[in-house]
C-alpha cells in the first residue's frame, strides 16, 4: 500500500474525538483508582476477593467491545454505539455513587455495586471500539498521519486519566470511607460531559476528507458484493465455533479449575478469532493481515497483565510499603495511579515528533519492532523497583521515587505499543470487519486483565488479613469473632520488649452486655498467653497504624481493634460519629506458587521482569517475518 503524503494539520474531528474519549476515560480511571480502596476499605473484603472481582471487571469491561464492534459493524454504526454506551457508562457510575452512598448497608451496597458494574462492562463495550475506529476514518487511505494522530488520540485518553484520579481521589479517597461515593459522582458527571460534546459536534466535525459523516451508517454497509448485497453471515462457521466454545468453557472450567468469567473470556479469546479468520469471504492479503493483528495481540496479553498491576497490586504496594508523605502531609494512595498519564501527556510529543523525524527519512520502525521495544521497556520497569525492594524488611517503607520510576518507564513502552497497536489495527483490518478486529485487539486485553487478577493474587504478604469487620455487624457475629483487646499500652510494651501478649480462650468469652453491639464492651474470664515477635507488631502496623488494641488468637492469628471517624448525612445534618473495627491477622500466610515459589516482593517483581522480557525476545525475532506478512503496511 502506498503511503500518502499529506498536510501535517490535523482534521477538526480528531480534536472532537480527542475530547469525547478524555471525559470518558476520565470517568473510567477516577472509578478504577477508588474501585480497589473502596472494596477493602468501605465493605471490607480482603484483598483476594478485592483482586478477584479488580481483574474480572477490568477483564470484561476490554471483553465487551468484541460485542460493540460487531452491532457497529453490522447493525447500528459507530455513532449510534458511542452514544448508547456513554448513557449505559453514565447510569453505571450513578449507580456506584448509590452503593458508596450505602456502604455501611452491604445487602444494598454490594448488589449496587455488581449492578453498577455491569452497566459500565456493557457500556463501555459499545464505547470504546467504535471511538478508535472512527480516528483512522479521518484519514485517507495511507495517510503518514495516522500514526502520530493516533498518538494525540491517546493523549486525550491519559489526560483524563491524568485529573481523575486527583480530582475523584481528592473528593474519595480522603480516609472517610463514607466520602467514596463524591469520587463516583464526578466519575458520573464527566461521562455525562463527554455525551455532550460528542453529541452536539459529531455532526459538523466528525467527517471523511471528502466531507461525507463517519460512523453514521453501519461499517458493512461501506463494502458490498458484486451484487450490492452486505456480505452475509456464515452461520455454518458461527455454529462451528459457537460449538468449540463452550467446549473450551467446560475445559477451563472442569480441567483447569478456573472461575466463570476467567473461562468465558479465554474461551473466547480464543475462538472470536478463529470464527473471523475463517471467514471464506477474505483474500490472501487480508487474512495475512488479520494473522499479524492475531499475532501482536497475543504478546499485548502479556504486556497489559505486567502493566495492569497498577490498579490492584501496585495499589497496594503504594498503599502498605510506599512512604506518601510530601511536607508532613500523607498524599492518597489513588493519586499514584496520575503518574503513568501525566507521564504521557509529557512525552506523548516527544514520541510523536520522534516518530515523525524518523518517517521523514524512512527509517521509523514498523509496528512489530515499536511492540517488542514496549515489551523490554516494561521489564525494565519491573527490574528497577526488584532492586529497589530487595532485602528490604517488609516494615519498611520505600521512597516513593522507587514507584515513581516504575511508572515513568511503563509509560515509555506504552507509548511504544498501545497507540502505536492501535494504529496497526486500522490500517490491516478489512473495512468491513474494522470495529470488530479493534474489538478483537481489546478482546486480548480482556484475557490480559483477567491474567493480571491471578497475577495480582500472588501478591506475597508477611501478614495477611483473614476477615474484617465493623460495628455495623450484628451484636450475635461481634459476640462470635470479638475475643476481648488488651489495650495500648500492651502493645507498646511488646514493641519495645517483645512481652508476651494476652491470648484469649474463647470457651470462656462473654460480653459485658448482651443487649450492646460496642467491640468496646467486650471483656474475658480467662486468658492464656502467647508471645508475638516485634517483627510481625511493625508489619501489621505499617499496613494499618490506627489499631489501639490487640490480642493473640492462637499461634498465628492475631485480632486488631481500630476506631475510625466518620460522617454520616442523616435527615441533611451531617454528623460526625465513630465506627469500630475488628481485623484479623494470619501471621504466617502460605506463600504463593507460579512455577516457583514467591517468597517475597522481589521475587514478585522478577517474575514480570522475566515474563516481559522473553515476550519482547521472542517477538523481535517474529518482526521480520510480520512485517512481510503485512505487505507493504508498516
Amino acid at each position: 500500500m502506498a503511503e500518502v503524503n499529506s498536510n501535517s494539520k490535523h482534521p477538526s474531528g480528531l480534536y472532537v474525538l480527542f475530547l469525547t474519549e478524555m471525559w470518558e476515560r476520565f470517568s473510567y480511571y477516577g472509578m478504577r483508582a477508588l474501585f480497589i480502596l473502596f472494596m477493602t476499605k468501605a465493605l471490607l473484603f480482603d484483598k483476594a476477593l478485592g483482586s478477584q472481582i479488580y481483574g474480572s471487571y477490568t477483564g470484561l469491561v476490554y471483553l465487551t467491545p468484541l460485542l460493540g464492534g460487531y452491532m457497529a459493524d453490522r447493525y447500528w454504526g459507530n455513532r449510534k454505539s458511542i452514544i448508547i454506551g456513554g448513557v449505559l457508562m453514565a447510569l453505571g457510575q450513578l449507580l456506584m455513587f448509590f452503593a458508596g452512598t450505602f456502604y455501611q448497608q452491604p445487602e444494598l451496597a454490594i448488589p449496587l455495586m455488581f449492578t453498577g458494574l455491569g452497566f459500565l462492562i456493557f457500556g463501555n463495550g459499545f464505547f470504546k471500539p467504535n471511538i478508535s475506529t472512527m480516528v483512522g476514518q479521518l484519514y485517507p487511505v495511507g495517510d503518514k498521519r495516522v500514526d502520530s494522530a493516533f498518538t494525540i488520540f491517546y493523549m486525550g485518553i491519559n489526560l483524563g486519566a491524568f485529573i481523575a484520579p486527583l480530582i475523584c481521589g481528592y473528593l474519595g479517597d480522603t480516609g472517610n470511607a463514607a466520602d467514596f461515593r463524591w469520587g463516583f459522582l464526578v466519575a458520573c458527571i464527566g461521562m455525562c460531559i463527554s455525551l455532550i460534546f460528542f453529541i452536539a459536534l459529531k455532526n459538523k466535525y466528525i467527517v471523511t476528507p471528502e466531507g461525507e459523516q463517519i460512523g453514521d451508517k453501519p461499517n458493512s454497509a461501506r463494502e458490498v458484493n458484486a451484487s450490492g448485497e452486505k456480505t452475509p453471515i456464515n452461520y455454518t462457521a458461527m455454529g462451528i465455533w459457537g460449538g468449540l466454545f463452550l467446549l473450551l468453557l467446560f475445559v477451563f472450567l472442569k480441567q483447569f479449575n478456573m472461575d466463570l468469567v476467567g473461562s468465558f473470556i479465554f474461551s473466547l479469546t480464543i475462538t472470536a478469532p478463529g470464527y473471523i479468520i475463517t471467514d471464506p469471504t477474505l483474500t490472501k492479503v487480508e487474512r495475512q493481515r488479520i494473522w499479524v493483528i492475531y499475532i501482536a495481540a497475543f504478546f499485548v496479553i502479556f504486556f497489559w497483565a505486567a502493566f495492569e498491576q497498577a490498579g490492584a497490586s501496585l495499589t497496594y504496594f503504594a498503599e502498605e510499603q510506599t512512604n506518601r508523605e510530601i511536607f508532613g502531609k500523607i498524599i492518597p494512595t489513588s493519586y499514584f495511579q496520575a503518574i503513568n498519564a501525566v507521564a504521557i501527556v509529557i512525552f506523548a510529543p516527544l514520541f510523536v515528533w520522534l516518530w515523525g523525524w524518523l518517517g521523514k527519512r524512512n527509517m521509523e520502525p514498523a509496528s512489530p519492532f515499536k511492540q517488542a521495544l514496549g515489551l523490554f521497556l516494561l521489564a525494565i520497569g519491573y527490574l528497577v523497583i526488584a532492586f529497589g525492594v530487595k532485602g528490604i524488611d517488609p516494615s519498611t517503607k520505600l521512597s516513593m521515587v522507587w514507584l515513581v520510576s516504575l511508572y515513568t518507564i511503563h509509560t515509555f513502552g506504552e507509548l511504544c505499543l498501545s497507540p502505536i497497536g492501535l494504529s496497526m489495527v486500522n490500517k490491516l483490518a478489512p473495512v468491513k470487519l474494522a470495529s470488530l478486529l479493534m474489538g478483537v485487539w481489546f478482546l486480548s486485553t480482556a484475557a490480559a486483565n483477567k491474567f493480571a487478577g491471578t497475577l495480582s493474587a500472588l501478591y506475597p504478604e508477611e501478614v495477611k488479613i483473614e476477615k474484617a469487620f465493623s460495628s455495623n455487624c450484628s451484636p450475635e457475629t461481634l459476640s462470635m469473632l470479638s475475643v476481648g483487646l488488651i489495650d495500648q499500652k500492651k502493645v507498646e510494651l511488646d514493641l519495645k520488649g517483645n512481652q508476651p501478649l494476652k491470648r484469649a480462650v474463647a470457651s470462656t468469652m462473654k460480653t459485658a452486655d448482651n443487649s450492646t453491639d460496642s467491640l468496646s464492651g467486650l471483656t474475658i474470664d480467662s486468658v492464656k498467653t502467647s508471645n508475638v515477635s516485634n517483627y510481625y507488631i511493625k508489619v501489621i502496623k505499617s499496613n494499618n497504624g490506627n489499631f489501639d488494641r490487640a490480642l493473640m488468637l492462637n499461634d498465628t492469628m492475631l485480632l486488631t481493634h481500630e476506631l475510625v471517624d466518620i460522617v454520616k448525612t442523616i435527615d441533611g445534618k451531617k454528623i460526625s460519629t465513630t465506627e469500630e473495627r475488628l481485623q484479623t491477622w494470619n501471621l504466617k500466610p502460605q506463600k504463593p506458587v507460579f512455577f516457583v515459589k514467591i517468597e517475597n516482593l522481589y521475587d514478585f517483581f522478577m517474575l514480570f521482569v522475566f515474563m516481559a522480557g522473553a515476550a519482547s525476545i521472542i517477538l523481535f525475532f517474529l518482526s521480520s517475518k510480520l512485517l512481510k506478512m503485512m505487505n507493504g503496511v508498516r
